[in-house]
């Protein structure tokens, strides 16, 4: 079967991806002594961190991999997901320089408050998580590829949170530091479990939960529930990735620190 695919070019998506590249090099640039006192250079590591993210974004929900994961393949809908959310997130996160953030949040202490409060693990992994798992109702699920605004909604209610529930892993400000090395392990931790409900109703579940990828054309030699396992699949390789290397990492350092 052949499906008409196309990379999305609507004016307000490449408006967002081109404005917000293009404001970060301009205050990390010509404009950092105003916004950024503290960065003498242009951020070069991170300028590739922050961009190279913003390009995952942009692949997730601009490429073909859009339309596949809206009309036919669950599991090219969850891999759209995974990549904002593991990919996308910590690099965009990793690319803020904190010559630029902790001037930023110093200057407004209600906002660096309530930004403390978002990213703290607790709360950061509670609100991905519900916020990740409900999306993942039939109903809702359902509701959103049908219906183009609720469908960016969704994602958007799935790209912000994981920016917060990342942050403790991968932060480089001095206001919103990374957790202990300790905590990062028990987070950790925390992030592979969280997830097992959700996994199991869809690698578990007698027939495939979702009416969309039920009825639809097959593009690839997957049935519908062998496409909504490889979803489940996918899902719980990019948690358990993310989480384990973030654990090694913390375990490596800690170990380097006391030694």
């Amino acid at each position: 079967m052949n499906v008409p695919l196309h990379w999305h070019t609507e004016p307000l998506l490449l408006l967002l991806v081109v404005g917000v590249s293009w404001a970060y090099a301009l205050v990390c640039g010509p404009l950092r002594a105003r916004y950024a006192p503290g960065l003498r250079a242009y951020p070069i590591s991170y300028g590739i961190c922050f961009h190279l993210g913003v390009v995952v974004a942009y692949i997730a929900v601009g490429s073909p991999l859009d339309q596949v994961g809206e009309a036919f393949l669950f599991s090219a809908h969850m891999l759209q997901h995974m990549l904002l959310i593991y990919v996308a997130a910590p690099l965009i996160i990793l690319g803020l320089p904190p010559e630029l953030t902790d001037p930023f949040l110093e200057a407004r202490p209600r906002l660096l408050k309530f930004t403390r409060f978002l990213v703290h693990p607790l709360v950061a992994g509670l609100i991905f998580n519900l916020s990740f798992s409900v999306w993942h109702f039939p109903e809702l699920y359902e509701a959103a590829l049908r219906d183009r605004t609720l469908h960016i909604i969704e994602h958007w209610l799935m790209f912000l949170p994981a920016l917060f529930m990342v942050w403790p892993l991968v932060s480089r400000s001095r206001v919103l530091p990374r957790i202990s090395f300790g905590g990062a392990m028990v987070y950790c931790f925390a992030l592979m479990i969280a997830d097992l409900p959700l996994w199991a109703a869809l690698i578990f579940g007698e027939h495939p939960i979702y009416e969309t990828y039920r009825l639809a054309p097959r593009i690839v030699a997957l049935d519908a529930s062998s496409d909504m396992i490889l979803g489940a699949a996918i899902m719980k390789a990019f948690n358990e990735i993310f989480a384990l290397v973030n654990m090694a990492l913390a375990f490596f350092f800690w170990y380097k620190r006391d030694r």
